[in-house]
């Protein structure tokens, strides 16, 4: 007669399992934040494991990559919900700022995989939170009188966030050093959000 199952098989074979995803979500989120166009095969061996492992774990490469994004993500927002937001909406916006631009190089690699992936509006969703933060900021801006009110704000979002991957994605191809980058990015937002003045010189 068979062995009997162990009654701590289950467990065992789940606690396998998740530290074989958490192991191949790791090794994926290097190999493609230094090349977005990283193979599955590329990450199975940078991870350790076999193609038929990687793929009883994640069945599409979609479904790889959304798991690195969701993982990389997480860790931006916990970086993200640590910086002071309190006080003048523009100095709060410079420290979200410069936090931000900390965790961004890697995002923008994987923005790159994901867009040639996930459906936009999936890429979309998963930066809901981070969009979120900006556009509260704009709006405590507004009310206290120093951003402009003259645009949408979701263009104004979708503007700061473009600016950001941007500014990543230059020094990436080495056309901006990093250190020029946070003090570039800085600028550029508040000289896109500050209110314009009015005919009579008053500012809006």
């Amino acid at each position: 007669m068979g062995d009997m199952p162990n009654a701590a098989t289950g467990p065992r074979r789940r606690a396998d399992a998740e530290r074989s995803i958490a192991r191949i979500v790791s090794a994926a989120r290097r190999c493609l934040s230094g090349d977005p166009n990283a193979s599955t095969d590329d990450i199975a061996k940078a991870a350790g494991v076999g193609r038929m492992t990687l793929y009883g774990h994640f069945h599409t490469r979609a479904d790889l990559v959304e798991a690195v994004m969701v993982d990389a993500l997480r860790d931006g927002d916990e970086a993200l919900s640590a910086v002071d937001l309190t006080g003048n909406a523009q100095d709060a916006l410079d420290r979200l700022l410069d936090s931000s631009w900390s965790v961004m190089a890697e995002s923008t690699a994987l923005l790159t995989a994901a867009q040639g992936t996930l459906p936009a509006e999936r890429i979309r969703q998963l930066h809901a939170a981070p969009a979120q933060r900006v556009e509260q900021l704009i709006r405590r801006g507004r009310d206290e009188g120093s951003f402009r009110t003259d645009m949408p704000i979701t263009w104004l979002v979708n503007a700061v966030q473009y600016l950001l991957h941007g500014a990543a994605e230059e020094t990436r191809a080495e056309r901006m050093r990093t250190e020029e980058a946070s003090r570039l990015i800085t600028a550029t937002v508040r000289s896109l959000l500050a209110a314009p003045p009015d005919p009579d010189g008053t500012v809006r």
